[in-house]
């Protein structure tokens, strides 16, 4: 009774330790695809809103 005991917490242990790294798999896939289907000239559109964004709070502050 006590082995069968052990294999079946094993066995969930197993299970639980699986399901744990290939959901970790499926995380890290999507940006890898992302990046690749990023056009060239799409990166430093979103770079130079963000250093425009960054501007303006500059702005805002010397305002103040």
């Amino acid at each position: 009774m006590t082995k069968l005991l052990s294999m079946i917490v094993a066995a969930m242990f197993a299970a639980v330790s699986v399901s744990a790294i290939a959901q970790d798999k499926k995380k890290e896939a999507p940006k890898k695809e992302a990046k690749k289907e990023m056009k060239k000239g799409e990166g430093k559109k979103e770079e130079a809103k963000k250093e425009a964004k960054k501007e303006a709070k500059k702005e805002d502050k010397k305002g103040k």
